[in-house]
């Protein structure tokens, strides 16, 4: 995690209302310089200030066409702005409002481990494995499957991503979150026995060389703190209690919990199955809790709560908050850059290439709709 130095006391000082103040008129002189990218699970006081909202995929593709900006202020964590930087054009500086906004389950997969876990596979595998990274993840892990053939995936187009492993080679280490890789490998029609989780904390990944030769998948031992917290129990409790409700959730939770819902899919694949239901429908959301308010709030017409029982926040991501983009935006008025998140050359080249790969398989399908 980098460090994040302390603001000026004035931010602690300022009102609520004075910040927001601060970032009008800062967006209002910087004009089209300056583009804010804003992430689902961030807090309304951060989407309000937002030139595009979107999720992880949306928001690349965003970076990835802006032009005209000098400035990408990345209201997300810190992998995406990672993303931005290789993405956007050498004079575009990218920047973080909080450098402490890290990800839980980027930080699961380092280089090291991965370097080490590719020697270790490849000791026992003689098939061709195909390295596919889910976009949480480091610009050196990104790079590391550029420079091997593989590529990055998110959860709208894993599906397209991991076929395309397949005609590639034999295996795929799909990293690094292991409830991303199984849900996708297992809608695809694979067989859980075919899937083995790499431990990198473990000698050889905690797995014998039997299979490690019998595994088509491994899948990195790493989740999203967040979606980690539904369980198997919250679908039947909740079908128990009013079973009205439709349950639609995101891949990166548990198999035992996709296997339960109706529907499974990306953040943008769940706002559009909440924007077309008929009204009156009930719908039980199983992914960040602020993006689920947002949705009961937008869509009043029909009744919308989270599936799990306890507040499922994205807490890292909401260290970004008016204090932080008012002092960010300020700097950017006043000619200073501040917390640029920026990629070295090489480490760019070869994650672009698994960025690019990711973005020629796009699609907006669901993993599966019940």
């Amino acid at each position: 995690m980098l460090f994040q130095p302390p603001l000026p006391t004035r931010y602690d000082e300022d009102t609520l209302d004075a910040l927001r103040d601060r970032i009008r008129q800062a967006k209002a002189k910087l004009g089209r310089e300056l583009v804010i990218l804003g992430h689902h699970y961030q807090e309304d006081d951060i989407v309000a200030f937002a030139d595009f909202t979107g999720d992880s995929l949306k928001l690349s593709q965003v970076a990835a066409d802006q032009k005209d900006a000098h400035y990408v202020v990345f209201c997300g964590v810190h992998f995406m702005a990672e993303s931005a930087d290789i993405l956007t054009d050498d004079s575009v500086k990218v920047i973080l409002p909080d450098l402490s906004a890290g990800c839980s389950m980027a930080d699961m997969a380092d280089i090291d481990q991965l370097e080490d876990a590719w020697e270790v596979l490849n000791e026992h595998v003689s098939d061709r494995i195909i390295p596919i990274t889910y976009v949480n993840s480091t610009a050196a892990v990104k790079a590391f499957c550029g420079r091997h053939g593989g590529a990055c995936c998110t959860s709208s187009n894993a599906k397209l991503v991991l076929e395309w492993a397949l005609t590639q080679g034999e295996r795929v280490l799909f990293l690094p979150d292991q409830h991303l890789g199984r849900n996708t490998a297992y809608a695809l029609g694979h067989a859980l026995d075919e899937m083995v989780v790499y431990d990198p904390r473990k000698q050889d990944g905690d797995l014998s060389p039997e299979q490690m030769r019998d595994a088509r998948f491994f899948l990195w031992k790493g989740h999203c703190s967040v979606h980690q917290l539904f369980t198997a129990d919250d679908p039947d409790d909740l079908r128990r209690a009013d079973p009205e409700y439709q349950i639609l959730v995101h891949p990166e939770c548990s198999w035992e919990v996709v296997q339960k819902a109706d529907f499974v899919g990306s953040t943008e694949f769940i706002i559009k199955t909440v924007a077309d239901a008929a009204p009156g429908t009930k719908w039980a959301i199983g992914t960040e809790v602020h993006l689920v308010n947002r949705l009961a709030d937008r869509f009043k017409d029909k009744t919308v709560r989270s599936l799990g029982r306890v507040q499922c926040l994205c807490t890292t991501m909401y260290r970004i908050d008016v204090k932080h983009l008012a002092h960010t935006l300020d700097e950017l008025s006043a000619g200073r850059v501040v917390n640029q998140i920026s990629v070295d050359a090489e480490t760019r080249r070869d994650a672009l290439t698994a960025l690019d790969r990711m973005l020629a398989n796009t699609s907006a399908a669901p993993l599966s709709a019940r």
